[in-house]
This record gives C-alpha cells, sequence and structure tokens, in this order.
C-alpha cells in the first residue's frame, strides 16, 4: 500500500532539522563533540536524499552514544524513505524506549507499521501521537486510512470529517476519503471528494487514477481516457500507465492508440511483461502471427511460469501450422493443469492437423468427459481454473470468483491485463548509492566469496574491513615488491594493461623457480597471479608446492580453497566462457565436488578459529548446492566473530528465503543494508 504524499511532511522534517543543527557544543569531551557532528553531517545528508549514506552516520552516531533518541529516529526516516518498513519501526521502537515524548517517532512507526499490514498497530501509535498534537494533520491523516483498511469506515469518516473541518484545503485528505467511499460503494462521493481534490491542485496524480479507476469500472471510457491523459502528463516516466491507458484505448476502440501506448511503454521498459502480452493479443488479432509469437516468447523468457502466455503462444503457433511447437506448448499447459478442458481441444487441433486423428478425437473424448462430470457434479469434478495474469487483481476487488461461470474464466484466460500499482515512480538518475536504491532492480545472488589478490577492495559503504591477520603479517615483512589483499570476488583487472602486467609478473616468478631461487612466498604469489588470469589448474599446483613446504601456511589454505572451487565452477560451466564464472555460484556443483575447497577451509580455520573470511566462504559454498541450513549455520559463525558483516547478514537472509523463512529473511536483509549492503533494499521491496 502507498499513502499518497507521505515522504514530503518527513523531508521537511529532516530539512528543518538539518538547518538548525548546531556543530559547536558546551561539552568539552571530545565523544560528544564528535557524535553530535556525526549526527548533524547524517540529517543534511538525509535532507538531501542520500538515504544509504545518512544510515552510515547515523550508524557511528549510536556507537558514540546508543542512549540518544535521534540517531535511531533519524535512521528510520532514512530506513522508511528505502521501504525498509521493518528496520524504521524498530529503529522508532528504539528511539520511544530512549524518549516516550517523542511524538514525531510514533508517526513514522505507525507509519511503517501501516505499510506492513498492520493497521490496528499503526493507529494505537497514531492516537498516541494525537495525545500530544491532537490536531495534527498528518496524525490524522494516516490514521483515517488505517481506519479505511481495517474497514472502520464509521471511525475513518469522522477521522476525515475531522482533518477536513481543520484543514480544508487538503488535497490529499479528499483524494484519501475518495478511496474510503469507493471502498463502501458510494461512488458518488467518491467521485465529489476526487473532483474538490483535482480543483485544489492538479499536480498531484492520484486523485486522476482513482477516478480514471471509477470510469473505466463504469465503462466510461472517454473519461477513463481524459484522466489517465492528464496522469501521464504528470509523471510521464512510469511505464505502466501507458499499459493502462492502452487498456482504456483498447475498449474505446482506439486501436492505434492501444499499439502506440504498449510500443512506448517497451521503450521506456523492455521488460514490462504486460506490455509484451498485450500487445501480443493486439497483434494476434490482426493476424501479425509471427511478431505476436516473438512477444508472447519474450513474455516467456522473462517469466517461464506464466501459463496464460504459454497458452496464447500455443494458439498463435497452431494458425501457423506449426503444430509441433503449439503441442508442446500446450503439453506443459496440461501438465500444469491436468483438468484445463480446453487444452485438450487445442491438442486434438495439432493431433489433427498433424493427421493423427485416433489421438485427435482421444484428446476430444478426454476433455468432454471433463465437461459431463463437472456439469453432472461440479465439486466431485472440479476443473482446472490457471491463474491469469498477476496484474488483474485490481479486477478481483469487484467479482465474486467462486459465483463464476467457467466460460468466464477460460475468456479471461486471453484478456487484456492492467497493471494495479502505476503509481510508483522510478529513478530519474543514475547514482549508484544516492536516493531510492530500492528501487533499482538488481539480479538476486549472493555475494561473493573472498579471494587473496593484488587488487585492492574499492571504497564503499560498507563496513566490513577485509582485516586477515596472517596476510597483514606476511605484508609486514615485505618478501615481495606486491602488496596481497584480501578481496570478494577475483579479477585480473579492468583493462589490458593490468592484465599484460600480471602475466609478465608470472613470468618473472617462472623464471625465479626455475633458478632455484625461489621461497615459498613467490610460488604463494605464482598461485594468486594464476588464479586471477584464471589459470586455476597451475595456480592449483603451485599453491599445493608451498603448503607442501610449509603445512601451517593459512593464506595458502585460503588462496587455494578459492582456487579448488573457481576450477569446479569453470568446469561445469564448459564449453561457456564467462568472466564472472569465478564470483557466482555453480548450481551443478555438488557437495562431495566441494568436500575438498570445504577441507582447506577447515583447515585454515583450525589455523585461525577467529578468520570470518573463512566461514563466510564455507557458507557460500553450501549455499551453491543448496544446502541452505549449513549456510546459514557458517554465516551465524562469521556474525557472531564480526557483528558488522554486512555481506554474511545478506547472504544469510538469502537463505532464510530459500528456505521460506521470511520473517527471518526480512531481520537479515534489513540489517544488512543498514551496514551498506546496496542490494538487499530492492529485494526488500519486491518481498514486500
Amino acid at each position: 500500500m502507498k499513502i499518497p504524499g507521505f515522504l514530503s511532511p518527513y523531508r521537511r522534517l529532516a530539512l528543518a532539522l538539518a538547518a538548525g543543527a548546531a556543530f559547536s557544543l558546551s561539552s568539552p569531551t571530545m565523544a560528544q563533540v564528535n557524535a553530535e557532528q556525526v549526527l548533524a553531517i547524517g540529517r543534511n545528508v538525509l535532507a538531501m536524499d542520500d538515504y544509504m549514506l545518512a544510515i552510515q552516520y547515523f550508524n557511528q552516531a549510536i556507537k558514540a552514544k546508543p542512549y540518544l533518541a535521534d540517531p535511531y529516529f533519524f535512521r528510520a526516516i532514512a530506513k522508511l524513505s528505502l521501504d525498509d518498513y521493518k528496520g524504521a519501526e524498530t529503529d522508532c521502537t528504539l528511539a520511544i524506549e530512549r524518549n516516550k515524548f517523542k511524538a514525531e517517532a510514533y508517526k513514522v512507526r505507525g507509519f511503517a507499521r501501516q505499510n506492513l499490514g498492520n493497521d490496528s498497530l499503526a493507529i494505537a501509535d497514531y492516537n498516541i501521537g494525537l495525545e500530544y498534537n491532537p490536531l495534527d494533520k498528518y496524525f490524522l491523516f494516516y490514521k483515517a486510512v488505517a481506519q479505511t483498511e481495517t474497514k472502520d469506515f464509521d471511525g475513518a469518516d469522522a477521522t476525515f470529517a475531522k482533518l477536513l473541518r481543520q484543514y480544508p484545503g487538503f488535497e490529499e485528505g479528499y483524494t484519501a476519503r475518495g478511496r474510503l467511499n469507493v471502498s463502501r460503494g458510494d461512488t458518488v462521493a467518491a467521485l465529489a471528494d476526487l473532483d474538490k481534490a483535482i480543483s485544489l491542485s492538479k499536480s498531484l496524480i492520484n486523485p486522476y487514477l482513482l477516478r480514471a479507476e471509477i470510469e473505466w469500472h463504469r465503462k466510461e471510457w472517454q473519461k477513463a481516457g481524459e484522466d489517465m491523459d492528464a496522469a501521464i502528463r504528470l509523471h510521464p516516466e512510469v511505464a505502466d500507465l501507458y499499459v493502462n491507458r492502452a487498456f482504456i484505448r483498447y475498449n474505446s476502440d482506439d486501436f492505434f492508440g492501444a499499439m502506440s501506448d504498449y510500443n512506448y511503454t517497451l521503450e521506456l521498459d523492455p521488460k514490462n511483461t504486460s506490455a509484451l502480452f498485450n500487445r501480443a493479443l493486439l497483434r494476434y488479432e490482426v493476424k501479425d502471427l509471427s511478431r505476436s509469437e516473438d512477444d508472447l516468447s519474450k513474455v516467456l523468457e522473462l517469466d517461464p511460469g506464466n501459463f496464460h502466455a504459454l497458452y496464447n503462444r500455443g494458439l498463435v503457433r497452431l494458425e501457423q501450422d506449426k503444430n509441433k511447437e503449439a503441442l508442446a506448448d500446450f503439453s506443459s499447459i496440461a501438465a500444469r493443469y491436468p483438468r484445463f478442458y480446453p487444452v485438450y481441444y487445442a491438442m486434438a487441433e495439432a493431433k489433427r492437423n498433424m493427421g493423427d486423428m485416433r489421438a485427435a478425437m482421444q484428446l476430444v473424448y478426454q476433455a468432454d468427459d471433463m465437461v459431463k462430470g463437472y456439469v453432472k457434479n461440479p465439486e466431485k469434478n472440479p476443473l482446472d481454473r490457471p491463474a491469469i495474469a498477476a496484474a488483474e487483481s485490481n479486477d478481483a476487488r469487484h467479482r465474486n470468483e467462486d459465483n463464476e461461470s467457467e466460460t468466464e474464466v477460460m475468456n479471461r484466460f486471453n484478456r487484456l491485463v492492467t497493471v494495479s500499482d502505476a503509481v510508483e515512480t522510478q529513478l530519474s538518475y543514475n547514482e549508484k548509492i544516492k536516493g531510492r536504491v530500492q528501487d533499482r532492480n538488481v539480479q538476486v545472488e549472493p555475494e561473493p566469496m573472498y579471494a587473496v589478490s593484488f587488487t585492492p577492495t574499492p571504497v564503499s559503504l560498507r563496513s566490513v574491513s577485509n582485516y586477515f591477520r596472517e596476510l597483514d603479517d606476511l605484508n609486514q615483512q615485505r618478501f615481495i615488491t606486491r602488496q596481497f589483499y584480501l578481496t570478494p570476488g577475483l579479477s585480473a583487472g579492468s583493462d589490458t594493461k593490468a592484465t599484460e602486467e600480471l602475466f609478465g609478473y608470472a613470468d618473472d616468478i617462472l623464471s625465479l623457480i626455475k633458478s632455484g631461487k625461489a621461497r615459498p612466498v613467490d610460488r604463494l604469489a605464482l598461485g594468486v597471479t594464476q588464479a586471477m588470469l584464471k589459470n586455476y589448474p597451475d595456480a592449483i599446483a603451485n599453491l599445493d608446492e608451498v603448503i607442501k613446504i610449509d603445512p601451517r601456511f593459512t593464506v595458502a589454505y585460503m588462496a587455494r580453497a578459492y582456487a579448488k572451487f573457481a576450477k569446479i565452477i569453470a568446469d561445469d560451466r564448459q564449453p561457456k566462457e564467462d568472466s564472472k564464472a569465478n564470483d557466482s555460484f555453480g548450481r551443478r556443483a555438488t557437495l562431495a565436488s566441494l568436500q575438498d575447497v570445504i577441507s582447506d577451509y577447515d583447515m585454515a580455520l583450525s589455523l585461525n578459529p577467529r578468520l570470518v573470511f573463512a566461514w563466510f566462504n564455507k557458507g557460500n559454498i553450501y549455499y551453491s548446492v543448496g544446502d541452505y541450513t549449513s549456510a546459514m549455520q557458517c554465516y551465524a559463525e562469521a556474525i557472531k566473530i564480526d557483528p558488522d558483516f554486512g555481506q554474511a547478514y545478506f547472504n544469510r537472509g538469502l537463505s532464510y528465503l530459500q528456505a521460506g523463512n521470511k520473517s527471518q529473511a526480512f531481520a537479515d536483509l534489513s540489517k544488512a543494508g543498514e551496514l551498506g549492503v546496496l542490494p538487499s533494499y530492492n529485494i526488500l521491496k519486491r518481498m514486500k
């Protein structure tokens, strides 16, 4: 659920507090001065919408003065802006525990709870806040919205009446009351409120969208189209708005306009499956069969489980006389929905076109028997009802699924879809850290394993230090001219020159070995260089020699374990070349094939039980083969050693997610985001 206009009061609050932040303090202690300065900087950064960086400043303030309420409160606002509602709720609770009179903390926590679906708890928070500020606009506003969600329509109406009596020019209040009136079926009152909201401000998108929704359910297509036009003028960058306008245009018999909107949607968002699916249906209508099939195939590439796209592709292929391909699509549908009778008629037609009349008749009889059985006793012989597009959920509010006829269900199987949550705006700038990082879709992959390397880790927000005692001792002794590092993943460098330097360095060490003057550290350097160049067999052979000479060389075990793992993954992926193969997870590897890798990490841990990166890498090994329980145990050990190890929280969160424990996954991903692991917030948003 998205409550319109939320961020603005908190932006104003952050700006006001930042403007009034004092950098000079009366307290003489350095710790206090630093804590206050860090908090003040964090407020300024928050006011500039740089939420991830702001969180890092508030973390420092909390470490310096954990008894203050403000760092928790402002960190909650930053998390709220990143859609980390659980994290925001927790931080507000911590702020309230330190200062129960901080009214704004109840407002933020209430809003977070609303977005977590805990509307009753949110109302309780708003009631406490209203005790301190009985006429606060946003306490009243959010409370009324929460009451609407809990279906306390009379209570919501009373709260809205108080709100709008006190603030008669508050356009968002009229919009929200319009939704209340829609919820209780009074569309006349709803339209009056929405008209009032638009008369007060023509710059808000929600009144237009809500009014368009009422109009299209009334089949007032022209009016709905005009309101969608207004919404698009306000937010022309939102692809889903064009999908919904295309739906309206299609129902207005404006075929060309609908097609134009789908085409433009796909310019803005090439992976928009709703636009691809709908465009395919329009192309099918005008017998542009080849391109219709292409669109449906793209939908299935993006969403392999989309059975309605699969069924329609089968129909398109059938019409093109591609009977074998059509039959393959229909067979997949029948395997998933064995009592979806239309697919058997379609399969029968494909068989008939292929000349197999006997099989065709058997399929027809099978479908006829299903229908007869259903007519005779629907409860005993139910028919499958395949899931239609998820985006049709906004239609579900206006119908009772149990009372639909089977014909209606089948007709909707190839119906145009709409997008229910089209208000969310996307990023308008491309900075890697600033802004709403949760809006940036990322590939859900675990954070990579740590490897011994000659390349330093780039500076980032992440708090992990990459300190490895034995590696530091080795560097301090300066046996070689280069510096060893521990880095996430392993790369030969970003350009040809860096790679050529590595090859030259390897040749120099090989010459030294041939001369008989090489030391174990030289062979270690050669093994690390060869691993960076993806020459894993030679890297492992050289590291074997190092360990044979010095069986207690912890750094060598870490380097060899990574090289062994990377070799297994590279072998699994042959013949495909992949520059990121050593940073990802190979699903064909088995636990048995990885035991040798685990043994090296175990040996490193026997030499240094607090080697956090060995625990982390072991966790990744177990994750790679689907042993999520063992992976979680390893990540837990890493976190026990270093409670600020954000990557371990992130990977454990993914493990919990894979194991079906969503609540623990939320907690870990929230903590990982707090510690600077950027993809966490995108995953949290997608999990909502």
